[in-house]
């Protein structure tokens, strides 16, 4: 059967063209019930033995999704106009629905309901979009309830009130999520429940969780017509806030507008804004803005409460920050960062959060609802109010919560309990509170998924030896060097000397697209995981275990599939030619840096593996010098290598990562076939390339780097990559950590790299600042990361060995796909942080230490420090409230001091300091790091 509609379409030309959309409607669609005796039970997905089967509107959908993935709700009918809905109106719901309805541990059934002629809806007259949908559910639910005759009770779950009259009226079942919830009799699910945002309640104060009179606490957002005419005519400034790490009443607002980042400071101001949102600012007048010394860490006893109710008040800050004081003890006025306050938000960014309720006396009774303040691990994130029935068992658990809403009378935004993921300070929770705070999927892979694998014992076959796309090149010396311990190796090396004086030198990567297959399960789940996740006991991988550490690893003594990159080289390193091509290799020996390094210092070793190592050593040394020259930035981090114990997997020992030259000599060659991939596949595809590119830093971005230098009597070039090289280069003083220091924090002025469609920007928008490379991109890790994945793909079809994917021609898709490898490789950095964190806790939980730190960043109450040998940075408070006649401090803000204002006592940005460490919990269930001076 077929239902067509006309309608007209003005084009931009002007001209108007008559469109007829037709619409396919057929009878023989099941209805997924087994109990039904007319359609083919076959393709059934509720249960044989249901008597009641749900129907649920797309509100329920998107606003309870919790519930829904909860095992006690099931025989669920899910609409194809509701998913559509909600695929319009949240991508995140949507996907998780999606996984409900294919999973074949649950019962959910997706009905073609806009495509069954008996419960296909016309439009109607004057009928809003909204009400022929809800009429469309409530015509689908009466045909189940017709259909099924009576063989099980058809539900419609619905909380808008006219839709539940109108389907009462016409006869149908309808009751509200909360009325249903209760009818199952079990009082936690109702934990689960999203309570609307009218009933949400005031909460006065933490010790009294009792709803208290109604009174405005935060001004009331701007509606998103007027942000939008502010934001056209200047009067607002968009951009995504970020609260500070060391100070949740502290945050910035990158602001394109005024080209500069603007503070936002105090609860009040933030007005109700989380960490990640998309916000519109408006500017203080300028007498209320901030100078960067004027601002303080905030210390842990900080009262979460403490906000002011007018939102352009710069005194909402937390009780600890300490009046600036001039010379002559008058409060010297600031007036130098942009300040300012939130007047709307334009993008929420809540998601689930992980932490513990609020330690709290048993309320009187049992089994009924308690009002409970929920404690995220992240500081940046407020106390969340929720209501559980299940108050006693949850005290002492780290549980998951999501936010449901905030009102502007409410103290603290509204939220519910979602699950409990295990008791507090227990390691394997604590390790599990990391990755689901960063997003990271740690799930088991599907069936579907490793049925897409080879079966094991897998080798190359002698079709794989035969196959004219690959050279056989197992003749070749094929090493690898990597970290110690390493079983996915996806990358080697080799090196022979050519008869010309030259060098042969190849870079060989295991060839992961031969086994995964675009379209495939395993193709789907890699491009959702996006990369590895390394934590410091273990590791999360993108792909499974049998490619990651088998088939495609490329191990010692086994012949392995790769793709290669071998260049011809003459003794100065120079290109003379560039070929591209599928292998097989055999490797002689997979070291680690450590074993590689010993071989290349041990003069007595003459062996060909340990020559041609050498070889590789001094091409390499070249290369990076001429990087160098060209403007490569050499930047340091504070890697921190942990020493687990293989039982309790408990941390022994921490110290920072030592990097050697047999490290620098693989990276600089596998900063060089990326490099020569990534002129080869734009040469090829200049619209469709997945490419990399590091933003140059602004001058604002360097601003900090420049105080810090010029305070210790250094003056940094910024005018070029080349610039910021060479005075890099220069800052050396006595102490020998000085410039690996001065290196750490120019790395933190930089913007990340990212990955991009090369059809979105422009040819001068590819550049790599930090490599001063014109192009990169990513080939030499397709094991760990599916963007090189993408580039295997890429170059393969530019040798013209395999077809191009049809997903390639879809740029906005593609756009899609970097978009989410960008998010999750910032997500997986983040994790591999905080385990380092959660560990350090760990190690340090039973080993006070005093040692030596550097300060890095001068605040108005105390310091930021840095902590060579364990690569930790954490806050120096001083003068404590605890401590009597303190004294008042000065900031010093043109030598980046602070000093007492007696001049008994001063301190100086990078000078070295001793402190003491130890681990405290000044909160409960909040354990840190405490940095005290000695």
């Amino acid at each position: 059967m077929l239902h067509s509609k006309t309608f007209v379409k003005k084009t931009r030309g002007g001209k108007v063209n008559k469109q007829v959309r037709e619409h396919y409607l057929r009878d023989d669609i099941y209805c997924g019930a087994p109990i039904c005796k007319v359609c083919d039970s076959s393709a059934a997905r509720l249960s044989p033995s249901a008597s009641t089967i749900l129907i649920v509107d797309t509100n329920v959908v998107l606003h309870q999704i919790d519930l829904l993935e909860n095992s006690a709700i099931d025989d669920v009918v899910m609409l194809s106009i509701v998913l559509e809905e909600v695929k319009n109106k949240n991508m995140s719901v949507y996907n998780r629905v999606r996984a409900l309805c294919s999973n074949s541990m649950r019962r959910f059934f997706v009905f073609a309901n806009e495509n069954h002629k008996d419960t296909f809806v016309k439009e109607m007259n004057k009928e809003s979009k909204n009400d022929r949908n809800d009429r469309a559910i409530r015509v689908a639910a009466q045909w189940y309830q017709n259909h099924l005759g009576g063989a099980a009770r058809v539900l419609l779950i619905t909380n808008d009130r006219e839709n539940k009259r109108k389907a009462i009226e016409e006869g149908i079942s309808a009751e509200t999520i909360e009325s249903y919830v209760k009818s199952l009799d079990q009082p936690n699910l109702l934990d689960l429940l999203v309570q609307p945002a009218s009933e949400d309640l005031n909460m006065e104060e933490v010790e009294d969780l009792r709803p208290s009179k109604r009174k405005v606490i935060y001004a009331e957002h701007k509606p998103m017509s007027e942000i939008t005419s502010g934001l056209h005519r200047g009067i607002y400034h968009q951009g995504k806030l970020r609260v500070n790490r060391y100070n949740p009443f502290e945050a910035y607002v990158g602001s394109e507008s005024i080209g500069d980042e603007i503070i936002i400071y105090g609860r009040a101001n933030m007005n109700r804004a989380f960490d990640g949102d998309i916000v519109a600012v408006e500017l203080l007048p300028q007498d209320q803005w901030y100078e960067e010394k004027s601002l303080s860490i905030a210390d842990e006893e900080d009262g979460e409460e403490y906000v002011h109710l007018v939102p352009n008040s710069a005194d909402d800050a937390p009780r600890t920050t300490n009046v600036v004081q001039g010379s002559a003890g008058d409060t010297k006025v600031v007036s130098s960062r942009p300040s300012g306050f939130v007047v709307g938000i334009i993008k929420r960014n809540w998601h689930s959060y992980c932490g513990s309720l609020e330690p709290m006396p048993m309320p009187a009774g049992s089994g009924g609802t308690a009002h409970a303040l929920f404690v995220s691990k992240d500081r940046r994130i407020p106390k969340i109010r929720i209501q559980t029935r299940q108050l006693e068992n949850l005290l002492d658990k780290r549980i998951i919560v999501v936010v449901d809403s905030w009102d502007h009378l409410s103290r603290y935004p509204s939220g519910h309990y979602v699950r409990t993921i295990g008791e507090i300070g227990d390691r394997d929770t604590e390790s599990e509170v990391v990755l689901i705070e960063n997003d990271i999927n740690s799930r088991p892979f599907s069936s579907q998924v490793l049925a897409c694998l080879p079966s094991l014992p897998w080798s190359v076959s002698s079709e794989d030896l035969a196959n004219p796309i690959r050279q056989d090149l197992r003749h070749l010396r094929v090493f690898s060097v990597d970290p110690p311990g390493c079983k996915d190796i996806d990358d080697a090396l080799h090196c022979i000397t050519l008869p010309n004086g030259n060098f042969e030198v190849g870079v060989h990567i295991a060839d992961v697209t031969n086994f995964v297959l675009p379209g495939t399960p395993l193709d789907d789940e890699a491009t959702q995981r996006g990369t590895s996740v390394y934590l410091v006991e273990r590791r999360i991988d993108m792909l499974p275990k049998p490619l990651t550490e088998d088939i495609c690893s490329l191990r010692a003594d086994v012949e392995r599939l790769a793709f290669s990159v071998i260049w011809e080289m003459t003794s100065e390193a120079e290109i003379i030619s560039t070929r591209y091509t599928k292998s097989v290799i055999k490797s002689s020996a997979a070291m680690s840096y450590i074993e590689a390094q010993a071989r290349m210092d041990d003069s007595r070793l003459m062996d060909p593996l340990t020559t041609e190592l050498r070889s590789m050593n001094t091409l390499a040394k070249i290369m990076r010098l001429k990087r160098i020259e060209r403007g490569a930035l050499t930047l340091a981090s504070a890697e921190v290598k942990f020493q687990i114990d293989t039982e309790t997997h408990d941390p022994l020992d921490i110290g920072m990562y030592q990097i050697r030259e047999a490290n620098q000599m693989v990276e600089e060659f596998m900063l060089a076939a990326n490099v020569s991939v990534a002129e080869k596949i734009l040469k090829h595809f200049p619209v469709f390339s997945l490419l990399r590119r590091h933003p140059s830093p602004t001058r604002e971005m360097l601003e900090p780097l420049l105080r810090t230098a010029a305070a210790v009597g250094l003056n940094l070039d910024v005018s070029s990559s080349k610039a910021l090289a060479d005075s890099l280069d220069h800052a050396v003083g006595d102490d020998p950590y000085f410039n690996k220091l001065i290196r750490i924090l120019a790395t933190r002025c930089m913007t990340q790299a990212v990955y991009f469609c090369s059809g979105d920007l422009s040819p001068q928008e590819y550049h790599h600042y930090g490599l001063a490379a014109p192009l990169y991109t990513h080939f030499t890790s397709p094991i760990r990361r599916y963007a090189d994945v993408i580039v295997h793909r890429l170059l393969a079809a530019s040798l013209e060995i395999y077809k191009l994917p049809s997903i390639f021609q879809d740029r906005p898709q593609l756009t899609s796909i970097a978009d989410n490898l960008n998010y999750r490789h910032r997500n997986a950095q983040m994790a591999g942080r905080a385990s380092v964190e959660l560990h350090t806790l760990i190690y340090f939980r039973k080993r006070p230490t005093d040692t030596e730190a550097r300060i890095v960043k001068i605040r108005a109450n105390g310091f930021i420090v840095f902590v060579p040998k364990y690569g930790i940075e954490g806050p120096v408070y001083l003068a404590p409230r605890s401590e009597k006649g303190g004294g008042e401090w000065f900031v010093d803000e043109q030598q980046q001091k602070i000093k007492k204002m007696d001049g008994s006592l001063s301190f100086s940005v990078l000078q070295t300091i001793r402190i003491h460490m130890e681990v405290v919990e000044p909160q409960p269930n909040r354990p840190k790091l405490q940095l005290t001076l000695i």
